[in-house]
């Protein structure tokens, strides 16, 4: 009984701190802190009950135990523009130029897992975690705009001309695992049900209200209602994750995993901001890895994994689909073009593929230290820099090491990961004169702890 309340109040917990999240596109680059301690690799040496979060199969080669965790995720997010030609003339939607910096800087974010033996090649499990999310909060700046050709010119606050701009999205995950692994231990498969939540709220778009669906079919006599400033909303869904796990040979291990898209429910307070009338599925991913062990002691892992963010039509739709919107004044007539259609803009996100290696040295019986390190081509084009300025997930590398530390009862652990500045520069789409710089950097620190059972 202990167990289930702090399973929920873990999941209420997780809600309310927030999983804002941008590292590999929004999601995190591991799951756990030993897996955050080698940048995300491993998934064919599991360690760690929190395993289940990559490859479901990874439960059936990790002892029984109950896990705790915090995140404590520091972002730093910034843009700049640059002097424009335009400035406003002839129509051109022109910000700043400004150099800002985004709010809300530090971000808790704590997990926790559950494992439990049935028989010897049976196991289940269950955890809560937060594995994606965004968050960004410009305060300042201006923006300078006319409604058309020989319009006046007007210079407004905020980012987008309405005053503080930004978005936060958090998503958390409640996993319920299975493993079954062979009478020789060679070869485990599992499976994972995967209940998804996310919480939305955006502010400062309401510049964007005439290139909605909404405002679009009525003639421009009907303004949107659900595009900004309507505060929080949850949404619902899940999906399934399968792995398996193959060690042929003593030194040598393989797994392989993949999980479903999740088929969540409409943001309906933001039908009016995304694709499909606010329609914001999470993608699926995959994830192949290989573990070597040239000694007891020493494991060196490489992984790979694939985020389909292109099937998402909210997340991969660039934004050069509002100028087919009729109201966008470049000649276009369809409607489903508009935000909140079918065909809306959204943040032009492409798939991502990252590489990851790491090492698992097990210093003595006492101490085991890790180290890690992953790459990736960052999933936004420089095209898509203008609405990315709410979604700034432009960073590439991350640098990471960690310890265990194991006791009589327990395991306490701890990982550091750096990530390094990355910038991004690109055409404003609405002043093609202005130049965009959208950058990122980060720190994370983990904590955790494992009890025996």
């Amino acid at each position: 009984m202990k167990h289930h309340v702090w399973v929920s109040g873990a999941f209420t917990f997780l809600v309310l701190a927030g999983a804002a999240h941008a590292t590999n596109g929004y999601f995190t680059d591991g799951v756990g802190v030993k897996n955050m301690g080698m940048a995300g690799a491993g998934s064919a040496d599991p360690s760690e009950t929190m395993i289940i979060a990559t490859n479901p199969a990874g439960l059936a080669f990790v002892p029984d135990d109950l896990e705790v965790g915090l995140e404590l995720f520091n972002p730093d997010r910034s843009y700049s523009t640059s002097s424009s030609l335009a400035n406003g003339n002839g129509g051109a939607f022109t910000i700043g130029p400004n150099n800002l910096t985004s709010g809300n800087t530090l971000f808790p974010i704590p997990y926790i897992a559950l494992r439990r033996q049935i028989d010897s090649q049976n196991s289940v499990a269950v955890a809560f975690y937060g594995r994606g999310g965004m968050d960004t909060h410009w305060t300042g700046g201006t923006a300078t705009f006319a409604a058309g050709p020989g319009a006046p010119i007007m210079t407004l606050p905020g980012t987008f001309g309405m005053g503080n701009t930004g978005v936060d999205l958090m998503q958390g995950f409640l996993n319920l695992a299975f493993a079954h692994v062979t009478a020789n231990r060679h070869f485990a498969i599992g499976v994972s049900l995967l209940i998804a939540a996310q919480r939305f709220t955006a502010e400062g778009l309401g510049a964007f209200a005439g290139y909605t669906q909404t405002f679009a079919a009525s003639g421009g006599t009907v303004l949107p209602n659900a595009l900004t400033n309507t505060g929080a909303q949850m949404s619902y869904g899940g999906g399934a994750s399968v792995g398996i796990e193959w060690r042929p040979l003593p030194r040598w291990a393989f797994a392989a995993a993949y999980t479903s898209k999740m088929y969540m429910t409409r943001f309906t307070h933001y039908r009016d901001l995304f694709a499909g009338h606010g329609s914001f599925d999470i993608p699926a991913s995959a994830t192949v890895g290989i573990t070597y062990k040239p000694s007891h002691a020493l494991a060196l892992s490489f992984d790979t994994q694939r985020i389909w963010y292109g099937s998402i039509a909210s997340i991969a739709n660039p934004i050069q689909n509002i100028f087919q919107c009729p109201t966008a004044g470049a000649g276009g007539t369809r409607l489903s073009n508009c935000l909140g259609g079918s065909d809306g803009p959204g943040f032009g996100w492409g798939n991502m593929t990252i590489y990851k290696l790491g090492a698992q040295w097990r210093l003595d019986p006492t101490w085991t230290v890790r180290f890690g390190v992953s790459q990736a081509a960052q999933p936004i084009p420089a095209s898509q820099a203008t609405f990315n300025i709410l979604a700034p997930g432009v960073v590439e590398t991350h640098i990471a090491a960690g310890f265990t530390r194991h006791t009589a009862n327990g395991q306490f652990s701890m990982a550091f990961t750096y990530v390094p500045n990355h910038t991004l520069v690109g055409p404003n789409t609405f002043d093609p004169t202005q130049r965009i710089a959208l950058q990122m950097h980060q720190f994370i620190l983990d904590l955790g702890y494992a009890w025996n059972p």
